[in-house]
């Protein structure tokens, strides 16, 4: 069983986790620290407890996964030895510039086994939000692909997105910008070729067209787009519409209630049984432990230990380790369900 602290932590987070609000105007997060209760190592029998209380493993991508186009050592063999247990594997992903089968041609050109209905991207969970809500209007999307795709298999449509990618404002003298009146939503997700014409847009959608809402698929501040170097995330995207617009979004992928909601649900899962690993502290970590989750921050992303012990950070883990494939020291833990 886990020990008294981390349990006592776990109903904290779950305290927390209900003071959360959604609805069309907003998916509340909030960070929830530990008190006194430190990030912990995890020793072997810490990893024998966990894998022999979880059900389910939830596992961020980028930095747990893979780095860029690379998987992480030790993954593969990792994830086989989990689903030889019985364990269940969600793969979670803040990046939207793909779809979930966008996303499972990745995973399977890195030799990885994975089912389509096991990843959850934020492009789908943009979608999924608005589906929720029986939104009947069109969406403009700040973007790639992958939100297009998902919105295409929702039935709702859009514009912008790639198709915008070229176009230029010249800033002539009277130069007026028109826009679509019946744009009910703008979804803002990575995208590599944002332009001052896409911010516009998306401005006097906003702006100007009653009830108009506004979603982040994340906001991030940076991204493992190369396992060469951090590089600039949707946060980034997101924060000149907010600017602009002087508006805050609907964010709907981590660390929001609404993503771990929808997977709750889809999977049939009660939220004891999850463990979410990540390499974020701001958005896999606080994701969990606003959820009531047991969490596990993995060092091999963007979060490194000093960043974890530092006195300045408040968001702890239940666990800590090195990289996923630590968990491949668990032979034959007891009391795993078939």
């Amino acid at each position: 069983m886990l020990g008294a602290r981390q349990l006592q932590a776990s109903r904290c987070a779950r305290q927390a986790a209900g003071s959360i609000k959604l609805n069309h105007r907003m998916v509340g997060c909030k960070a929830v620290a530990n008190g006194s209760t430190q990030p912990r190592r995890a020793s072997n029998d810490d990893k024998k407890q966990l894998i022999d209380n979880v059900d389910c493993f939830i596992f961020d991508c980028d930095g747990v996964i893979w780095r860029g186009d690379s998987v992480i050592d030790g993954v593969p063999e990792t994830l086989d030895m989990l689903r030889a247990m019985g364990k269940r594997l969600v793969f979670v992903t803040n990046n939207s510039t793909k779809s979930r089968a966008g996303y499972l041609g990745k995973f399977t050109g890195l030799g990885l086994n994975v089912n389509a209905e096991e990843i959850y991207s934020s492009s789908y969970a943009a979608a999924a939000y608005l589906e929720s809500i029986n939104f009947n209007k069109k969406v403009y999307v700040i973007g790639e692909s992958g939100i297009l795709e998902e919105l295409d298999l929702k039935g709702i449509q859009h514009l912008g997105g790639p198709g915008d990618a070229d176009k230029v404002v010249a800033l002539k003298k009277g130069e007026y910008m028109e826009h679509d009146e019946d744009v009910g939503a703008v979804v803002v997700g990575f995208d590599r070729y944002i332009n001052y014409y896409k911010i516009q847009y998306a401005t006097l959608c906003i702006r100007e067209n009653p009830g108009c809402l506004f979603i982040a698929t994340n906001r991030d501040a940076v991204t493992h787009l190369t396992d060469a170097q951090e590089w600039a995330g949707n946060g980034s995207m997101v924060g000149a519409i907010a600017g602009s617009t002087k508006r805050e979004p609907i964010t709907v992928g981590k660390p929001a209630e609404f993503m771990l909601d929808n997977i709750a649900r889809t999977f049939g899962l009660q939220r004891q049984q999850i463990c979410m690993v990540g390499d974020r502290l701001d958005t896999d970590i606080l994701f969990g432990k606003n959820g009531g989750l047991t969490t596990c921050l993995v060092l091999s992303g963007v979060t490194d230990e000093e960043t974890l012990l530092s006195p300045d950070n408040s968001v702890h883990p239940d666990y800590y380790m090195s990289q996923l494939s630590e968990l491949l020291t668990v032979k034959e833990p007891a009391g795993v369900a078939a």
